[in-house]
C-alpha cells in the first residue's frame, strides 16, 4: 500500500517540479519574456486563496467528511482507506501547480512566496510515509495488520 501511494504521489508531483525547473531556466537565461497580466493585483490573492484552500481547508474538510461517513462502522476497509489517501493527495498536490503558475507568471513576490511555501507544506505533509499511514490506520480502524497488505 505504501509503495502504491508513493507512486501516485510522485506521479502527481514530478511534473510540477519539472515545471519549476523549466520556468527557472527560462527566467535565468531570458529565453522569452511573458508580459505581466494586467489584472495581476486580482490574480495574486486569488491564487493564494486557492493554495490555502487546496493545501489546508479542503483536506481538513475531506478528512472530516470521511470520518463522518465511517463513524458507525467498526472497521474501515483497506480499499476505502487507500481511496481516501489517494484523493487527499490529489486535492493537496494541486497546490504546487498553482505555485508554479504564480512563479511563471511573475506575480508579486508576496503572493508567489506564499504560494510556494504553502505548496512546500502540502508536499511535506501529505507524503505517504509509513509512520503517517500507520497513524491514520489507527485513527480510522483500518482492517489488516500491516501496510503491505494491499
Amino acid at each position: 500500500m505504501t509503495a502504491e501511494l508513493k507512486k501516485t504521489y510522485f506521479i502527481i508531483l514530478i511534473p510540477s517540479i519539472l515545471g519549476f525547473i523549466l520556468a527557472y531556466g527560462v527566467k535565468a537565461y531570458d529565453l522569452f519574456r511573458l508580459d505581466r497580466v494586467d489584472n495581476v493585483n486580482i490574480f495574486g490573492p486569488v491564487i493564494l486563496i486557492f493554495c490555502v484552500t487546496l493545501a489546508i481547508a479542503l483536506p481538513i474538510f475531506y478528512r472530516t467528511l470521511f470520518a463522518h461517513q465511517k463513524r458507525d462502522q467498526k472497521m474501515v476497509s483497506q480499499a476505502d482507506f487507500v481511496k481516501f489517501e489517494r484523493r487527499l493527495m490529489v486535492i493537496s498536490l494541486a497546490t504546487p501547480y498553482l505555485a508554479l503558475a504564480a512563479y511563471a507568471l511573475e506575480f508579486p513576490k508576496f503572493y508567489t512566496t506564499a504560494a510556494i511555501l504553502i505548496g512546500l507544506y502540502a508536499i511535506y505533509y501529505f507524503f505517504p510515509s509509513e509512520k503517517r499511514l500507520a497513524f491514520d490506520r489507527r485513527i480510522f480502524r483500518v482492517t489488516g495488520n500491516s501496510l503491505q497488505d494491499i
